[in-house]
């Protein structure tokens, strides 16, 4: 249990962590959050562990709030704001990966002691954030494309649980295939590949329902945030 234990934690950390960078620093808070959920995440997706009985990728938790992130600009701000979360966080990773190249490709002194840890991470990550960058695009541009349509059906608030889940459900499983099939193929077995899509799905769904009442609270706390363009 101090695995699942550990997830509820990092789950609840994730979530009160949005609503404190958008409490502290308004929407500049949530553009933030954008760019280091993705790098976060593609770091901690390299590490497999067992959750609930079945086999999983972390990163899930990180990952998936980056659209809880993007909904509240959705919600709050309007689609273009949004886009511009998008924006932040394809950019992070895409320097983050780079400059880690770099880094990796140094020659170490003889007295350092991480290059193997990095070699072992970093080595990976071009592949990783390929896939990753490929599926964030596509699930992102659909989730604030159903967000927007969803709030435009149903504008009251009291339909925003409908909102916020029935656009991020459906982006979690366009992203879930486009990452899981182009990271992992050739790496894993096709059946391990296919576990992995599946628990993924299965774990981002959690996060998507968990994160309902935090969203709520975002909009509530609206009033409190400072302003900003």
């Amino acid at each position: 249990m101090f695995n699942e234990l550990l997830w509820i934690a990092m789950l609840l950390v994730n979530f009160l962590a949005v609503l404190l960078g958008f409490r502290f620093f308004g929407k500049t808070g949530l553009y933030l959050w954008c760019g280091l959920s993705v790098v976060i995440a593609n770091i901690q997706v390299l590490k497999t562990v067992e959750l609930f009985g079945m086999v999983c990728t972390l990163g899930n938790i990180t990952y998936a709030s980056s659209f809880f992130a993007t909904d509240i600009l959705s919600e709050l701000y309007g689609k273009k704001a949004a886009v511009k979360g998008v924006a932040t966080g394809f950019f992070s990773l895409i320097i983050m990966t780079l400059l880690m190249q770099f880094a990796v490709r140094f020659v170490p002194h003889e007295s350092d002691f991480s290059q193997p840890a990095l070699q072992a991470l970093f080595s990976l990550l071009p592949r990783v954030a390929a896939a990753s960058l490929l599926a964030y695009l596509l699930s992102q541009t659909h989730d604030i494309w159903a967000y927007d349509f969803w709030k435009r059906k149903f504008p009251s608030t009291r339909w925003l649980w409908l909102r916020n889940n029935a656009s991020t459900i459906i982006s979690q499983v366009i992203d879930s295939a486009v990452f899981t099939f182009a990271a992992f193929s050739g790496v894993f077995e096709m059946s391990v590949v296919i576990d992995i899509w599946i628990t993924t799905c299965l774990f981002k769904w959690m996060v998507a329902l968990a994160d309902t009442p935090f969203i709520y609270a975002a909009v509530r706390m609206r009033r409190f945030v400072p302003d900003d363009d």
